[in-house]
């Protein structure tokens, strides 16, 4: 383990913690070190056989990554970082995203199976996220569901910028006996493809219906163009499994292109 601080756009160490063959790594992929102590640094940075990972003195998690060249992106480069709020008659909603996040999440939606879904947006794509709302659940869900993606849809446009050096597109994910398929592009042209099967009036408290429409505002927030197909026979699973597809295909479309990453991908030039 050792401690990184950024100083004069280079990265610091505390050489104690590392043998021969580990400063010899950081030697061999050219980083610039300077001695600093560990109580000088920002953050730390433990190895293991299988990763990297940035921890705060708290020692929790912050990024992880497979080589030191994502650390060093991850310690000098913007952190993509968005919040939002939307206030209505019918609703108070707070939005915050990190999409260079860990996967924790922060949800309280005032619907036990919605703030499930979103928690799945959350830990499979890898982003950081906080929502809270307060909705007039004593009409009906369909305000706070809706609000609640047209401030995510937002927020993540938000956080992508001008989208520069991003991969653009993402997923086929199984969940027992349902498949869910989803294509992301972040066209900055928004529309829904959606087709599921879904049988039940509700599952928890959360209406059936509302998944589309959901889907629907958050693509619309996001100017994207998702294209959701989720079947199976337990509705639960066809929900969930298009939650957790539309995560994972929204986090290889945000991540960043190594080979191309100071260009927008479009041959316009902007999305």
């Amino acid at each position: 383990m050792c401690a990184l601080v950024e100083k004069e756009h280079h990265l610091g160490s505390d050489l104690n913690r590392w043998d021969a063959d580990q400063l010899a790594l950081l030697r061999q992929e050219q980083l610039p070190i300077n001695q600093l102590v560990q109580l000088d640094a920002d953050v730390i940075v433990d190895a293991n056989d299988v990763s990297l990972s940035v921890l705060d003195h708290d020692l929790e998690i912050l990024h992880t990554s497979d080589d030191w060249a994502g650390i060093v992106r991850y310690l000098l480069d913007k952190r993509r970082i968005a919040e939002r709020r939307r206030t209505t008659k019918e609703t108070d909603i707070y939005v915050k995203v990190d999409l260079d996040g860990t996967g924790k999440s922060s949800i309280q939606t005032g619907i036990p199976f919605f703030d499930h879904m979103l928690e799945q947006i959350s830990r499979h794509g890898f982003i950081d996220l906080e929502i809270t709302c307060s909705g007039d659940l004593h009409i009906d869900e369909h305000h706070t569901i809706e609000d609640v993606a047209i401030a995510l849809g937002e927020c993540l446009n938000e956080a992508l910028g001008d989208k520069k050096g991003i991969e653009r597109y993402g997923f086929v994910l199984a969940m027992d006996e349902a498949l869910a398929t989803v294509a992301l592009d972040l066209s900055g042209r928004p529309y829904l493809v959606f087709e599921a099967d879904l049988k039940r009036e509700k599952v928890g408290d959360f209406p059936t219906e509302m998944t589309k429409h959901f889907f629907y505002s958050l693509a619309m927030g996001l100017r994207a163009t998702l294209n959701i197909s989720s079947s199976g026979e337990n509705d639960h699973h066809v929900i969930e499994a298009a939650f957790k597809g539309f995560a994972r295909t929204l986090k290889q479309a945000v991540a960043g292109n190594p080979r191309d990453p100071n260009s927008i991908p479009s041959s316009k030039g902007t999305l």
